[in-house]
């Protein structure tokens, strides 16, 4: 019953954004091919040009590590490349861990390839490679290495070695392994589909073919023709050059610390130097500086770098994992220490449920009842906020850590620092907003009671693995990312207000049977925690708005189906992007296991949107297109 546009299978498999070397995303436009993707047909997986980074291995560094094995690897040995030994090294180890409590220790060995420019003209710096290598049926497992921490060597890492082995790192030619390597099932699939590896991507779609036949669509494909229009003049003019990448990372460090007295995007060329006016800290937490802020190469190594911080500081415990969150979050915590309690739902009501669990443990064990609290604020997909508060005085009096993703929420709309430990962002989103480039960043508080062991834990042992070349581009897209959140707020919260208008949440919804079951927002999303850190005014007003993504229920799995086929926007896994985005969240990253997300209150049918910029009276007329397909089929249903 689900409603199809034709046009948008001409887009399957291509990046997205169109055209754009280092997209982070890849379309997957309708329901039945994101179906496809996560059951290996080879109509889909065939198909695909590029995915998400950390689950899809860009063709780059696939073809980078095809001459890696040729070069070093045995018979039948596979790797993955890391920028760094010390990387190298705890990817050994986890495969090593891992594969002996599942029955017998891999084989695991280390191989460092530095790659200098052979022409003195050239002034490149030398790269250092760190290959892991490992049998090649063991690919699943250091695959999820590769997922789970987001450590790896990036796509434009592996041009940079290719260009200095003199290889067409353009030319879509598979690795010359690849014919040799056999087919991997991952160990967990998302994004990272049956076949991938290896394929010849086909041509990319024309401009015209991206245009799903929606004004949404188009506006977005405006806004990406102008960008790849004005690219050479952005790249050479705006871009700072490659030997200032430490003034990018400085620049970026002040931003996200809030110290910058003049951040405007025409303050861009000042934001990194010795000569930028700093002061005091806008991020709720008096004495931050850039000191306090360490970037990463991706939204999850922070994630998995301050799960190693705390491991590192504090007596071994397990985890708590509050709310229900991203995927790879969980795998992180249940898969390196201890282990994790998970208190799924992430309602007031759990903190009851939490205490009692400390209360019990603390009687139990010498130390602190557990290691560090993650979550969420607030969290993907059901938008929920926690009690950040009354989690601050438990962690207080049972001596925890706290750790606080701010992704969804971001500091210009939310202050969650005074109430953290440690605050971790994925940078890739809507601080970059362009979905060309991956970053993370983590924030230590100053104020926090264990403040000095994990600063000084973080002076010895912090690595910046954080390639140059991709802190040069997320420093350039971040410039203007406060101007670019205020559009995006206000024009997801009128597009939410619409929906919710339309809901079975709506006593005065107009529409008899309606399609929408409920419409997940973090001003309807448990609002009386989101308002507790909301940013305010010198008045005490909320300047903060609710975030630019939002999830909806629907009252019929087709009713699901026909809602997103219909919808006229770019569809696709990640967030936070300047263009609208959405993607059937569960079916991508729980199919096989979505009863399990079900009983958490992920539904089957949901719908994740990332609202981006497009003018607000089309992106409306988007949403309500999509919105009468569905009420359409429930309309039909009921007559059946």
């Amino acid at each position: 019953m689900s409603t199809t546009v034709t046009d948008q299978q001409s887009t399957l498999g291509a990046s997205v954004p169109p055209f754009t070397a280092h997209a982070i995303s890849v379309s997957l436009p309708t329901w039945r091919d994101n179906v496809g993707y996560e059951e290996g047909d080879p109509r889909v997986v065939n198909s695909m040009v590029t995915g998400y980074p950390r689950f899809f291995i860009h063709r780059s560094i696939q073809k980078l590590a095809g001459i890696c094995e040729q070069k070093f690897g045995v018979q039948g040995e596979r790797c993955l490349l890391c920028p760094t030994r010390k990387i190298a090294e705890q990817c050994r180890e986890f495969m090593i861990n891992r594969s002996t409590k599942a029955g017998a220790p891999v084989p695991v060995r280390l191989v460092q390839f530095t790659i200098c420019p052979e022409s003195e003209e050239n002034s490149a710096p030398c790269r250092e490679l760190h290959m892991v290598f490992f049998p090649g049926d063991q690919f699943p497992l250091a695959k999820q290495f590769w997922q789970h921490t987001g450590l790896c060597i990036s796509s434009r890492y592996a041009e940079s070695c290719l260009a200095m082995l003199h290889e067409e790192s353009s030319t879509p030619e598979s690795p010359p392994s690849a014919s040799a390597r056999p087919p991997v099932k991952p160990g967990n699939r998302h994004y990272s589909a049956k076949g991938a590896m290896g394929k010849s991507p086909p041509a990319s779609p024309t401009i015209l073919h991206t245009r799903y036949g929606g004004s949404i669509a188009e506006q977005t494909t405006e806004l990406l023709e102008k960008d790849h229009f004005n690219y050479l003049e952005e790249r050479y003019g705006r871009n700072m050059p490659l030997g200032a990448a430490a003034a990018a990372k400085r620049a970026m460090r002040r931003r996200i610390a809030g110290v910058l007295v003049r951040d405007a995007p025409n303050d861009w060329s000042t934001a990194g130097g010795n000569d930028a006016e700093l002061g005091p800290s806008t991020r709720g937490v008096e004495g931050v500086t850039e000191d306090d802020v360490f970037l990463y190469a991706t939204g999850m190594s922070a994630i998995w770098s301050a799960h190693q911080l705390a491991l590192g500081v504090r007596p071994p415990a397990k985890s708590v994992c509050f709310g229900f969150p991203y995927t790879d979050t969980l795998k992180i915590l249940e898969k390196w220490g201890p282990g994790c309690h998970f208190f799924g739902h992430g309602l007031d009501s759990d903190i009851d449920e939490l205490e009692k669990l400390l209360e019990k443990e603390s009687q139990s064990s010498g130390g602190p009842p557990v290691l560090a609290l993650f979550t969420e604020f607030p969290s993907n997909p059901l938008l929920r906020s926690a009690d950040l508060p009354r989690l601050r005085q438990l962690a207080d009096k049972y001596d925890f850590l706290i750790v606080v993703d701010e992704t969804l929420g971001n500091f210009v709309n939310v202050e969650v620092l005074p109430y953290a430990d440690i605050v971790v962002s994925s940078l890739s989103k809507v601080f970059s907003g362009d979905a060309n480039v991956m970053g993370g960043s983590l924030v230590l508080n100053p104020k926090g009671p264990h403040y000095a062991e994990l600063k000084s834990h973080m002076a010895t042992n912090y690595e910046d693995s954080y390639y140059d070349e991709d802190a040069i581009y997320m420093e350039r897209n971040s410039r203007d990312f406060r101007r670019r959140i205020r559009i995006i707020d206000d024009n997801t919260l009128a597009v939410c207000t619409f929906l919710r208008s339309r809901s079975l949440v709506d006593p005065s919804c107009p529409v008899p049977r309606p399609a929408v079951k409920e419409v997940y927002y973090p001003k309807w999303s448990t609002p009386h925690n989101y308002e507790k850190c909301r940013v305010r005014g010198p008045d005490g007003q909320p300047t903060g708005g609710y975030g630019g993504l939002f999830s909806l229920t629907f009252t019929s799995t087709d009713a699901s189906k026909a809602f997103f086929d219909t919808l006229p926007c770019m569809k696709g896994p990640s967030l936070g992007t300047n263009f609208t985005l959405a993607c059937p969240y569960t079916i991508l990253a729980h199919y096989t296991e979505l009863d399990w997300a079900a009983s958490w209150g992920v539904e089957e049918g949901l719908v994740r949107v990332s609202v981006g910029m497009e003018d607000r009276d089309t992106l409306l007329k988007g949403f309500e297109k999509a919105l009468l397909a569905a009420e359409a089929v429930v309309r039909q249903q009921a007559q059946e």
